[in-house]
């Protein structure tokens, strides 16, 4: 993603999963596009840009089978997807696609770790980060346009807070596992 605060939304939007670490996968396209065929790093020399769009992608090949061949290695091309709908444009994304339809993004960072790293998201901060991406105005009503969004930002703001691992405890008192949290 281009952007570190639509990232953040999706490593804290689970309601379910907030006592759980989150995670950001952050790939250095501008690197990764190094490893790719010549014909393509020539196509993004020729237009001064570090990223794909999907006519300038056509022009290195026109068919899924053509781009499957473009290179002997396999490699990955990051593009800016078409502007079909205004999740797109508000999500702010680039999207991803191996040269070798059989694997997965997975592996090819697995043979190229110096291209990424990862950010974890402790479990103790994600409300407090969700607060300032609310602040912000990152929210599921902006990102996911549409009666899904309103319904999944309502559901987030009206839902209680999340207590993970309550029980109940000799003579009947809930407690919480582990370390003590407040519901708001």
């Amino acid at each position: 993603m281009y952007s570190p605060f639509v990232a953040m939304h999706f490593a804290t939007c689970n309601l379910e999963r907030y006592h759980l670490d989150g995670a950001i996968w952050c790939m250095d396209y501008v690197r990764a596009h190094e490893l790719l065929p010549i014909a393509l790093r020539n196509l993004l020399a020729s237009e001064g840009s570090n990223t794909f769009t999907v006519p300038l992608l056509s022009e290195g090949a026109t068919r899924l089978d053509e781009f499957d061949t473009l290179g002997g290695d396999e490699f990955v091309v990051f593009f800016e997807p078409p502007s079909l709908d205004d999740r797109i444009v508000n999500q702010y994304a680039l999207f991803s696609v191996m040269s070798n339809p059989r694997r997965n993004l997975d592996q090819w960072m697995l043979i190229h770790p110096h291209l990424w790293r990862k950010i974890v998201v402790p479990a103790e901060l994600k409300w407090e980060i969700r607060d300032k991406l609310d602040q912000a105005n990152i929210t599921e009503r902006v990102l996911f346009p549409g009666l899904d969004g309103m319904c999944a930002w309502l559901k987030r703001n009206y839902s209680p807070r999340y207590r993970p691992h309550t029980y109940s405890g000799a003579g009947g008192q809930s407690g919480s596992a582990g370390n003590s949290h407040l519901s708001l």
